[in-house]
């Protein structure tokens, strides 16, 4: 019998494909940790506010905090994986994210516990692009990466919603403290693999350097941009504060982009703005991420303050969606292949448009099986599809030099997506009253889902 044609692999291949699932299942558990600690203190701010004494207006910085520093450093983490190299970002980002971890938990004063987690922030926009980048360069075919991206979606798209639900029960068992303490001995196992098992970067394959200028200018538009946003959801769009503040990142941006037009070695290179599918990724993320990020935090406050729902309740609540997000996003990648990110993206965000409808019909007395968990689910299925389309999406056609930039982009735009989208649902619910509020408000993140598939549609090309 011949075996010519077998199809056993040799033994250089089985440590190729060992090695890649390696590198899949670190990258995954770094994006986990850095997407759990989004949400994973939502549930958990009134015992925080408590046990530290914080005021009501500085508590929410709690939560800002983080997602402030974690959007506006996303971009220049990117850069500086394709520059200083993937294994270094991502242990520095890793050794960061961990000490900041631990002097969270450890924190006895409001303004450490909010130091510790715009650290945090910090931390997590070093290691969000690297690992990203990492899986880029690693699965290089495009069935393997669609597949490899898919996984990598699926966990990064359900961190937020498992965050809630970790956030629910750890606040009603061993304490708020735990939602970092828990970081500590996964962030040292996560650095002692990325130290043993990934190669050293080579200087070889690095080359440029820091736009320095460009860095600062545009960290800082989108600091204070971000920044805006929360101050606006809290003391209005038209003040005068508030407008300052808009005017403030206008100009910084404005001032980034005039470097970048002379800079020798730009932060974000023409070319990337020339990448259609790039460009048409990062604009529906946007919209998709403040979609749904709008709709975790409008329905946890639907079923705390207008049905009754307790903290664990509400946590538990959420598995519908993160389940299904979970199954979704596992199988998408694959999907991406055969059907296009255009299509897929488009049907998603369909899906997600309609939960939005069903959820703005919601009754006083609503029963969760019949009002709230068709909608859940519904918008499970449709962000399922979405998250690993985007990155596939983002990373397609891309040079390995530039994977960083793309992963540090869409990143961003999804951070910046996701604050935008709660400051603006957070403004149309305070200009409501009960529960017409938060219909009025569901029927906002239904117009932003249903602007992001068209954006989809229209963006990429047929065959994308």
């Amino acid at each position: 019998m011949s075996v010519i044609n077998s199809p056993v692999k040799t033994t250089g291949q089985q440590k190729a494909s060992a090695h890649q699932k390696l590198v899949l299942g670190l990258a995954c558990a770094t994006q986990a940790m850095v997407g759990l600690d989004i949400a994973i203190v939502n549930v958990a701010l009134p015992s925080i506010q408590r046990d530290l004494g914080v005021s009501q207006s500085s508590v929410q910085w709690v939560v800002v905090a983080y997602g402030l520093l974690l959007g506006g450093f996303l971009l220049v983490g990117g850069r500086m994986t394709d520059l200083l190299g993937r294994r270094r970002i991502l242990l520095a980002g890793l050794g960061l994210f961990t000490a900041a971890s631990l002097l969270a938990g450890m924190a006895q004063h409001g303004g450490v516990l909010i130091t510790a987690r715009g650290l945090q922030g910090l931390g997590g926009a070093l290691v969000a692009p690297a690992a990203l980048s990492l899986l880029a360069v690693t699965f290089r075919e495009g069935r393997e990466r669609n597949r490899a991206l898919g996984v990598f979606g699926a966990v990064g798209g359900v961190a937020g919603t498992v965050g809630v639900v970790a956030s629910g029960l750890i606040a009603a068992g061993p304490g708020w403290r735990w939602a970092f303490f828990i970081n500590v001995p996964v962030g040292l196992v996560l650095i002692a693999l990325a130290i043993t098992c990934l190669a050293a970067d080579q200087p070889r394959r690095r080359s440029g350097r820091l736009d320095v200028a460009g860095a600062s200018t545009v960290t800082g538009g989108l600091l204070t941009f971000v920044y805006a946003l929360h101050h606006a959801s809290t003391h209005g769009w038209t003040s005068a504060s508030t407008l300052a503040w808009f005017v403030a990142a206008g100009v910084l941006i404005a001032a980034f982009v005039r470097i970048e037009k002379r800079s020798p070695a730009p932060l974000v290179p023409a070319s990337a703005l020339r990448h259609r599918t790039l460009v048409a990724a990062n604009l529906t993320a946007l919209l998709a991420f403040g979609a749904f990020f709008s709709f975790i935090f409008l329905g946890s406050l639907l079923m705390q303050q207008e049905l009754g729902y307790s903290s664990t309740q509400t946590g538990l609540a959420w598995l519908a969606t993160t389940v299904t997000e979970f199954v979704t996003a596992s199988i998408a990648g694959r999907l991406a292949a055969a059907m296009g990110v255009r299509l897929l993206l488009g049907t998603g965000l369909t899906l997600l448009t309609a939960a939005m409808v069903w959820l703005a019909q919601v009754p006083a007395d609503g029963n969760y099986v019949t009002d709230l968990l068709p909608a859940f689910l519904l918008a499970g299925l449709g962000f399922g599809l979405c998250v690993p389309s985007l990155q596939i999406g983002a990373l397609s056609g891309v040079t390995e030099s530039e994977s960083g930039l793309a992963s540090g982009l869409i990143e961003t735009t999804r951070e910046i997506g996701a604050a935008a989208g709660v400051a603006a649902i957070s403004t149309v619910l305070v200009a409501g009253t009960g529960l017409d509020g938060f219909h009025t408000a569901f029927v906002a993140i239904g117009i932003l889902a249903g602007l992001g598939a068209i954006t989809a549609i229209t963006g990429f090309r047929r065959a994308a």
